[in-house]
């Protein structure tokens, strides 16, 4: 009985679908309260250019999370920040949302001084009409590619420009950004995980003395885990350890 009820349900809401299409056809402007819908068949080419530049513009919206990932110091911090929690031995502590919160908060204190020069060069022009969109556009994409460009080491940009066939480019202007944007990706990965590395030696420490203290005392059925998480959370609450970790990653992207 439920099965040919729901089967009901489907064909009528498919039969007021087609009515509605129907109209739409036949009247090209309905009207409701509240609710306007029109169709119409022909455009200006002024209403046309409109309708390209809003697509544009909800394209770029649905990639900006990808940008504000990729081409930010967000993938450096978010690795370390993950890395430090594994580290510690504490998977859920931080939580995963306090860790990407004070990855953002850290980005957009990292990236606030490119962020000045994109509003400054090409934001206000183009608000107060002194440039096109198209150089403001160019204007926008030259602070963060300076930016890029600091962080992303020329062996990699090499490796994207030979697979790409491209010469070796006299200048840095001469490097497109298609190659750029996957050279500092990899770039900052390397860093990155370098870090970690780096954060992962003293807890490894801690590990293996707790370890060898336990085997030696013949105590083998308990985790070593779980005596040295309070050590390793005492070492990092002793040491400063979040006033380590933030200034480290912030004098990372100013050299």
């Amino acid at each position: 009985m439920k099965l040919k009820n729901k089967k009901s349900l489907l064909v009528l809401c498919g039969i007021i679908l087609m009515l509605s299409l129907s109209s739409c056809a036949a009247n090209p402007e309905l009207a409701a309260p509240g609710v306007t819908m029109a169709v119409t068949p022909d455009g200006s080419p002024e209403q046309v250019t409109t309708g390209v530049q809003l697509l544009v513009l909800l394209t770029v919206l649905s990639i900006a999370p990808t940008i504000l990932i990729l081409a930010t110091s967000f993938t450096r911090i978010v690795i370390v920040l993950s890395m430090l929690r594994s580290a510690i031995g504490t998977p859920t502590i931080p939580p995963s949302q306090v860790i990407i919160g004070l990855s953002l908060l850290l980005t957009f204190f990292i990236m606030s001084p490119v962020y000045g020069k994109i509003n400054e060069n090409a934001i206000q022009p183009y608000v107060n009409n002194e440039i096109t969109q198209k150089e403001a556009f160019s204007r926008a994409a030259d602070p963060i590619r300076e930016f890029m460009f600091k962080q992303t080491r020329e062996k990699d940009i090499a490796l994207f420009m030979e697979m790409s066939g491209k010469e070796r480019p006299d200048q840095l202007a001469d490097i497109d950004t298609v190659d750029l944007f996957p050279a500092f990706v990899i770039s900052e990965l390397r860093t990155a995980f370098t870090m970690g590395f780096i954060i992962y030696i003293p807890f490894l420490v801690i590990d293996l003395v707790i370890s060898s203290v336990l085997l030696s005392m013949g105590m083998m059925m308990l985790p070593p885990s779980m005596v040295s998480l309070p050590f390793k959370v005492l070492l990092f609450v002793l040491v400063d350890g979040w006033y380590l970790i933030a200034k480290s990653l912030m004098l990372s992207f100013m050299q």
